[in-house]
């Protein structure tokens, strides 16, 4: 059990530091008052995760621990889906209402094709 902890914290340390540095692109751009950092993050690790459920569907490529450690822990620490819903909450209560849908329905959209394309990317493995 302290293994399987150790791994998903290392894991969550690396991706909460990949996180940090990604979403900083916030500071420099805006498309409608969007944080297209976190959005970065969150279709990237939607990419990365989508990638590695196929790889993991091949067999042993990637082992229990591994698994622990990629998907858990740095998929878990570098994507930020309560820093999503809290930007939007923000949004909605400065009153930018366009942006909340611009900013969901990308994140929903986006996030979901690169799940996928991660997914079948694995494949050509």
């Amino acid at each position: 059990m302290i293994k399987q902890i150790l791994l998903v914290g290392a894991g969550g340390f690396i991706g909460s530091i990949a996180r940090f540095f990604v979403s900083r692109i916030d500071i420099h751009y805006y498309f409608f008052s969007v944080p297209v950092g976190t959005l970065i993050v969150n279709v990237l690790g939607s990419l990365v995760i989508g990638f590695l459920v196929g790889i993991s569907e091949k067999g042993t490529v990637l082992t229990a621990d591994m698994r622990l450690l990629l998907m858990v822990g740095l998929c878990g620490g570098f994507t930020t889906f309560s820093t999503f819903t809290s930007e939007n909450l923000a949004l909605m209560h400065s009153g930018q209402y366009v942006s909340v849908i611009i900013y969901t329905g990308l994140s929903i959209f986006l996030g979901f094709l690169a799940v996928y394309l991660g997914y079948v990317s694995s494949n050509l493995l």
